[in-house]
């Protein structure tokens, strides 16, 4: 018989908060690089690898640190991320120097990770029948932190520089821990083993699982037409016709608040047993959005509409992904998640550096062609696995699954 669910409706909201403001931590200088490099005293060129220390340490901490989760008392290790994050903020706040900041920017990078823990443990908390939604719930956090996060930055700079976003954002951060150290329920490891062995679970865990090796194929593609997208949307709103500054340019990021809805939606589809026609679905309606981007160039209009599209499909796929894997595995989920984010990671790199290799090649034109094509590519993944390797199946205390083809998960 399943364990009732232990998420309340409280507990759902603070670890949707948590997990955003976590994953916003990463974003808070991407807007700043021109006050920080005037304050610094350095080009902006060389301001923009702040922005690289934060994702190089955030991949580093999401790959040695996430996978903990399944052998720690997440009680006591959120916490202590979050303070940790805390206290790598105030070195940001306070750093003299270009070089110490991108240190302390790495540091954040590493220690960032809670959302990534949170996720997998609201998985862990929920009762079956609600595990896809309450996932969905934490997980469209995330996405509110991503989109808005570079909003707050700019008006918080502008109003009181760049030093007190970093700083606010630390105060958060340990008002965050002590709510989630009082909030989070006793829950026991689901299992143990050495670091070194845990580490290399990680990729056993996806090669024992087919089905979790074709979903981060699909979540890999799916992030790599996001960050295509949202890159080359930045060089098109900043050069002719519109030129738009950058406070301007991130506002356009609330537009895709929209697929935080949708993240709701598509964790109840999950848990309704429809996770893999939604995910059909969903690319369908990304490829239509690329499709009609290639005649947005010039629209505003157009372009909310493509932005508002393009956010719901790619969030719902995301958030069935993330829900499929987590049905594979009682033991492993935060074992999984590290492959997902991992997979997500080199997705969004791929993206973004293929955006501005395209913006200097073809422009706009070239990019939603390209994102086109990896929709197309999605879409045919998806189409031969739907049958087969993509099919959900139940998980069992020891990571065996069970073919299923039509039922939610359960526990």
């Amino acid at each position: 018989m399943a364990a009732p669910s232990q998420m309340s409706r409280r507990l759902t909201f603070l670890f949707a908060v948590a997990a955003g403001v976590a994953i916003g931590n990463l974003y808070w200088a991407q807007p700043l690089l021109g006050f920080i490099a005037g304050d610094l005293h350095t080009a902006t060129a060389t301001a923009g690898w702040l922005v690289t220390a934060t994702q190089v340490g955030y991949a580093v901490g999401v790959l040695l640190l996430v996978p903990l989760g399944d052998v720690l008392d997440r009680r006591r290790f959120v916490p202590l991320m979050l303070l940790a994050s805390a206290t790598a903020l105030l070195l940001c706040a306070l750093a003299p120097s270009m070089g110490v900041l991108l240190l302390a920017l790495g540091l954040l990078g590493v220690t960032t990770i809670s959302g990534q823990v949170l996720t997998p443990l609201a998985g862990d908390l929920a009762g079956a029948a609600d595990r896809g939604r309450l996932v969905g719930t934490v997980g469209s956090g995330t996405l509110t932190g991503i989109l808005a996060s570079r909003t707050i930055s700019g008006f918080v700079a502008e109003a009181a520089g760049w030093r007190a976003i970093f700083v606010l954002a630390a105060a958060v951060a340990v008002l965050l821990a002590v709510l989630l150290y009082r909030a989070i329920p006793p829950l026991a490891p689901r299992t143990r083993m050495p670091y070194p062995q845990l580490l290399a679970s990680v990729g056993a865990v996806v090669m024992r699982e087919r089905t979790a090796r074709w979903t981060l194929v699909l979540a890999a593609t799916g992030f790599a037409a996001f960050s295509l997208f949202w890159t080359a949307l930045t060089f098109l709103l900043s050069g002719p016709p519109f030129r738009y500054p950058a406070p301007v340019i991130g506002l356009f990021g609330l537009a895709g608040l929209a697929g935080v809805l949708s993240g709701l939606r598509g964790g109840r589809l999950h848990d309704r047993g429809w996770s893999l026609p939604a995910t059909g679905v969903a690319w369908v309606l990304a490829l239509c959005a690329f499709v009609v981007a290639v005649f947005a160039g010039r629209s505003v209009v157009l372009l909310i509409t493509v932005i508002v599209m393009i956010d719901v499909a790619l969030q719902t796929q995301a958030l069935l992904n993330r829900a499929r894997l987590f049905a594979l595995s009682h033991e492993a989920r935060s074992r999984l998640n590290t492959a997902l984010a991992v997979s997500n990671f080199i997705g969004a790199a791929v993206g973004s550096a293929v955006a501005t290799t395209l913006w200097s090649v073809g422009g706009w034109a070239a990019v939603t062609i390209t994102g086109t094509a990896l929709c197309c590519f999605a879409l045919a993944v998806w189409a031969l696995g739907r049958r087969g390797p993509l099919v959900i199946r139940s998980a069992l205390p020891d990571g065996a699954a069970t073919d299923r083809r039509d039922a939610p998960a359960t526990a």
